[in-house]
């Protein structure tokens, strides 16, 4: 089995799907994150983000990837079609009740005063699928990535077997325990 060090270890999924919560879980099962800390904590999520801002350039930059294999790191999901092919990839995809999503983001979008989409409901749901479907593609179609799915909201329910599925995509090292010990029930709002 590989070295954590010989790869890179992502949580990738929509905003508002339980990445930061699994970030956290990672972080305290073992395995630093990278991070920078520009985004604190907040009443969206009030135990932090997790982001690391040049992520969000990896298109035209992708050197932060030189620091990054052994860590984990927190990607939207869109981004992952920008990592380069010359790394290896385990991906913890992380997957909500799109109605949930959604009424999150535009509860977040209120609060600071940006207001929601102007889209419909249904028409987002048919857009984020649509994107999680051409993600999905591409990561089978590159054998340089692994990915697990884990549903948010069985997780929340039964987090076993998605910790032992974390835990073997990882590598098996993981402290399983204090990864159970991050789970939040009280942070589970925005239920449809």
């Amino acid at each position: 089995m590989a070295s954590r060090n010989d790869f890179v270890t992502i949580v990738s999924g929509l905003p508002r799907s339980g990445t930061s919560m699994m970030m956290k879980m990672l972080d305290v099962a073992g395995i630093e994150p990278l991070i920078d800390n520009i985004r604190t904590a907040d009443e969206d999520n009030p135990k932090g983000y997790y982001e690391f801002e040049p992520v969000k350039k990896t298109k035209d930059d992708s050197s932060w990837l030189e620091r990054a294999p052994g860590k984990v790191v927190k990607m939207v999901h869109l981004l992952l079609l920008d990592l380069p092919l010359t790394y290896q990839y385990r991906v913890v995809f992380m997957r909500r009740h799109l109605n949930e999503v959604i009424a999150s983001q535009n509860i977040m979008l209120d609060r600071k005063g940006v207001g929601g989409g102007s889209l419909p409901e249904d028409r987002m749901k048919e857009i984020f699928l649509a994107q999680i479907n051409k993600v999905d593609t591409y990561v089978e179609e590159h054998g340089n990535f692994k990915m697990i799915q884990v549903s948010y909201n069985d997780f929340l329910e039964d987090p076993d077997p998605s910790i032992t599925q974390i835990n073997e995509l990882l590598g098996g090292e993981l402290d399983t325990a204090a990864m159970r010990g991050v789970i939040d029930a009280k942070l589970y709002r925005n239920r449809k």
